[in-house]
Formats: structure tokens, C-alpha cells, sequence
């Protein structure tokens, strides 16, 4: 398939990522939709007389063969939507680009991949959240997918180099710069593991349309997005939004309700657009992460301490004797406790580790 063709494809400014998907499943490849007569493209749904009169094969052939130049020269690899390395997650959002420019050693499709976004203005309670996060994601292997811009986005790169994580910066503009050029120099080092991302060719400029539209490919490549700390007007919250269109998980760390970067996350968790987070645990349990005896964060043995209350031991013996979740209105035939009584015993043990509250009024050790 020529990667030409490829390129040109997306060049077309009449056609999107919806039509061009359309025209390659009518078709079979890039080439051969530049071989097909205007009439015939009429033929393929959506590509109706207006579209088609719009179509420039000429144009799009001319600039891409620029392109071509430029990525061969900057060893620039293309990442083409019916490649077998195409992003799988990417691939079932219906807008997700037809092609993706990448610059650097990364896996898009890794196991676990999660999106960590937030606001440009970060505060010290930001930072430090960011830094625990992928401090304790660096146990689960994960590819850690950001924006590169100031703030949340860059600090999560960071991390993950000094975790030795793959981390990936989605662009707003061609590769052929950075933006903003201070995030530079974590730009190159992400390169040995994990790199740069865009669906624009070079010589596109970092405009403010463009990152909308880069923030769905930042929710698209991941199993969830999570927000640290945003504005109620931030990006962040356009990510949000973009990730919960596409049936994916977002968790927000909570913040004071007097905090303008905490107005964002507490605004999600309360009109049920996140889950609540707090540290990477939640996470990983949430998404039912289950990999290798090594993969797997260790667990230490749980001693109950000499003061625990005789209910709470009771409690605790049931649940472990069960050996899986149990229901409160099991518990309270079990132990004879009164519901107030019950109810009181099992939030002092969730709150002190001993076991987790589950779906449904259900419990099981911690």
C-alpha cells in the first residue's frame, strides 16, 4: 500500500476521519480510492456530489509527497489505521484519526494504558498527586498518555521517565516542533521510552482548534483518563467528556471546594462523570487489572491488632471463612448483630483496612 496515498488521504480537507474509514472499507486501500472516478466516490455513503466536488487529488498527492521527504529525514514512523500496530482502543472510537506521525520507541498497545490530564496552572497539591499516582502505577507496567503541555501533563511525563514507564505526548501540531518548546527537553528524553504522537503533518501550527481535537486521542488511546486538578473550563474537562462518549473509565482526585483547580474534578465526581480516586489501588481495582504473580502489587500479610472489638473479629472471621464478597443482610444473619450495631462495626474496619465495601452492600477483606 503506498504510504503516499496514505498520507494524501488525510490531506483531503472534505474528508475526515468518519469518510475516509468509510471510503478504505469501500475500497480496501488508500490508492486505490485515488484511482476511482469522482462518480463512483458519490456511490460510497456520506460522500454525497458536494463532498466529492470538493475532492483535490492533485493538491493532496503534491503535499504528501513533501511529507514523505520529511519523515523519511527525520525518521519519523506512520501509523496507518489498517496497520497491525495501530492502537486497538483508538480504533473503536469512531472519530480516531486515519493516520498517526510517531517519533520515539513506544507500544499503544500495551496492556494496561492510562490517560493523566489536568490544568496547565498546576499547585503544589497537584504536582505531589501526579507524582504519587505514577509513582505507584510504576507496578502495573503501565504506558502513561499525556498532552505535553505545562502543568499536569508535563509533570506525569516527567514521572514516568523517572519511573522508567513508557510515556507518550499526544501534539496538537506537526513534529517538526514542540510546543511549548520549554517542555523540550523532557520532549527528547520520552523518546527511549515512549515518544511523541500527533495525527498532523508537518509545518501545522500549534493552533487553538487543534487541541480539542488532540484531547480525543489522548482519551482514545487509554483505558481511562484521569484528571488532576482542572478549572471548570480546562481541557481537561474536554478529555473528560471525549472519554466518557467512548464508554471509558475517568476517576478525578477530589479537591477543596473552595480551590478554582479542584472546581473541575469535584464538579465530575458529583454529576457522576468520575469515580472518585485517591491513589493508584483504586485504579487498578476499578479496572480489574490482573496480570503475573510479579505484575500484581504484594499484598502483606494482614494482622488484626490486640484491641480489635470482639464484633469486629467476629466480622472479620466470617468474611475471611466465606472466601469472597458477602452480602450486609448475610452479615447481619450471621452475626446476630443489630443493623446500627453492624453498620457502625463495618465502616471502623474499612476505614482502618481491614476490609473494602463493594457494589451493592457487599464486603470482603482488604
Amino acid at each position: 500500500m503506498s504510504l503516499q496515498h496514505q498520507i494524501a488521504l488525510t490531506l483531503i480537507r472534505s474528508i475526515g476521519p468518519a469518510y475516509a474509514r468509510a471510503l478504505l472499507a469501500h475500497f480496501g486501500d488508500a490508492e486505490q480510492i485515488f484511482k476511482t472516478p469522482k462518480t463512483k466516490l458519490m456511490r460510497v455513503p456520506g460522500i454525497k456530489e458536494k463532498r466529492s466536488g470538493a475532492i483535490d487529488f492533485d493538491s493532496a498527492l503534491s503535499r504528501a509527497e513533501q511529507e514523505l521527504k520529511f519523515i523519511e529525514k527525520n525518521h519519523i514512523k506512520t501509523i496507518f489505521y489498517t496497520d497491525i500496530d495501530y492502537p486497538r482502543r483508538l480504533k473503536n472510537c469512531a472519530d480516531g484519526p486515519v493516520l498517526l506521525y510517531a517519533k520515539g520507541n513506544m507500544d499503544l498497545n500495551r496492556q494496561h494504558v492510562i490517560s493523566i490530564v489536568g490544568t496547565r496552572n498546576a499547585t503544589d497539591y497537584g504536582r505531589e498527586l501526579c507524582r504519587q499516582l505514577v509513582e505507584e502505577l510504576q507496578q502495573y507496567d503501565v504506558l502513561v498518555v499525556s498532552g505535553l503541555a505545562s502543568g499536569i501533563d508535563v509533570a506525569a511525563h516527567k514521572e514516568s521517565i523517572k519511573q522508567g514507564l513508557q510515556t507518550v505526548g499526544v501534539l496538537g501540531h506537526g513534529l517538526d516542533r514542540i510546543y511549548p518548546y520549554h517542555n523540550y527537553a523532557t520532549a527528547e528524553k520520552m523518546q527511549a521510552n515512549g515518544g511523541l504522537l500527533t495525527e498532523y503533518p508537518s509545518g501545522t501550527l500549534p493552533d487553538r482548534e487543534n487541541f480539542p481535537q488532540r484531547n480525543r486521542i489522548v482519551a482514545g488511546l487509554a483505558d481511562a483518563t484521569v484528571v488532576i486538578e482542572a478549572s471548570i473550563k480546562g481541557g481537561a474537562l474536554i478529555t473528560a467528556e471525549i472519554a466518557n462518549s467512548y464508554n471509558r473509565d475517568v476517576f478525578a482526585f477530589p479537591g477543596r471546594v473552595d480551590d478554582e483547580y479542584s472546581e473541575g474534578c469535584n464538579f465530575l465526581v458529583r454529576n457522576n462523570k468520575a469515580a472518585l480516586l485517591t491513589c493508584a489501588a483504586d485504579l487498578a481495582y476499578a479496572l480489574g487489572w490482573e496480570g503475573s504473580d510479579e505484575q500484581k502489587p504484594k499484598k502483606q500479610q494482614l494482622v488484626l491488632p490486640m484491641d480489635i472489638s470482639a464484633d469486629e473479629k467476629m466480622i472479620f472471621d466470617i468474611i475471611h471463612q466465606h472466601k469472597g464478597p458477602l452480602a450486609i443482610d448475610d452479615l447481619t444473619i450471621k452475626t446476630n448483630l443489630p443493623m446500627s450495631q453492624l453498620a457502625m462495626s463495618l465502616l471502623n474496619m474499612e476505614m482502618q483496612g481491614y476490609i473494602r465495601s463493594l457494589p451493592g452492600k457487599t464486603y470482603c477483606l482488604n
